[in-house]
């Protein structure tokens, strides 16, 4: 099994998961994306198909010829991809509060979202704040899409997340994302990808989303449905924002171990 983490995180987002995991026998593993943490900080490939082959890439470099990809957030955007593009490496994918991609993209529907993505969009303006302050907007931006009243993130889940997200280029890598997200929608590559996304994904889905989540407001995954084939579940965590492995990982953790059980 293979997790990927979401903005603006990396792989210790799972830290609750892995344990969890593997005591019921899952050989698990969590990667950080592309521009990420301890991941290569490449000059270009943040578009979705490059981040997908990186996911197919790692889960061959771990030895395996197919994994249960869990997916958060932009994790989940690349997971959704992987699943799309290549069946055959992801047997099945967790998509916690990301809709299908092609949902994503309607951004009109969705202003906390479009407002997001729309202020990574200036050259070089939301690099610096990201960096300003010892990256202090990183621990805002996690507390203004927790739950309101959430606990999360704590002391130590801040500094681990400013301390990644402040060293350069990490900030320009992620922001990256986003700017592909916008721009794409008039270039070509961004129109390939949106007829790629239009196949089916054959391979099992679960949804999992929070109820108190400012980016992904209820029935926003509901059109995700149309775009399997395979079996498709949804999951509602009461009370939880934007991040449920980290807000409620017990509740997380229930969803996703009783889902995996028919999996195998």
């Amino acid at each position: 099994m293979l997790l990927v983490h979401g903005f603006p995180q990396f792989w210790w987002a799972w830290r609750h998961q892995l344990p969890a995991l593997a005591a019921v026998g899952w050989r698990a593993a969590a990667m950080d994306l592309r521009g990420y943490g301890g991941s290569d900080k490449t000059p270009r490939g943040y578009d979705p198909v490059t981040l997908a082959a990186d996911v197919s890439g790692v889960v061959r470099s771990l030895g395996e010829r197919q994994a249960i990809v869990v997916g958060h957030g932009w994790g989940g955007y690349v997971g959704w991809a992987a699943a799309t593009m290549d069946p055959g490496t992801v047997r099945g994918l967790v998509s916690v509060a990301a809709p299908h991609p092609l949902q994503v993209g309607d951004l009109r529907s969705r202003a906390v979202l479009a407002k997001h993505v729309l202020s990574m969009q200036p050259p070089l303006l939301p690099e610096r704040r990201i960096m300003a302050h010892r990256a202090a907007w990183v621990e805002e931006h996690l507390r203004e899409w927790a739950a309101p009243g959430s606990a999360f993130p704590d002391p130590e889940a801040a500094d681990r997340y400013r301390t990644a997200m402040s060293l350069w280029p990490s900030p320009h890598c992620a922001v990256e994302y986003h700017r592909w997200l916008f721009r794409s929608r008039a270039r070509s590559d961004g129109r390939r990808f949106a007829a790629a996304m239009r196949r089916p994904v054959p391979s099992p889905v679960l949804q999992v989303f929070g109820a108190r989540d400012p980016a992904v407001q209820l029935g926003a995954t509901d059109p995700s449905r149309e775009r399997v084939s395979g079996p498709y579940d949804t999951a509602l965590l009461p009370g939880v924002g934007h991040f449920p492995p980290e807000e409620d990982p017990e509740a997380f953790n229930a969803v996703l171990l009783d889902w995996l059980t028919r999996q195998r």
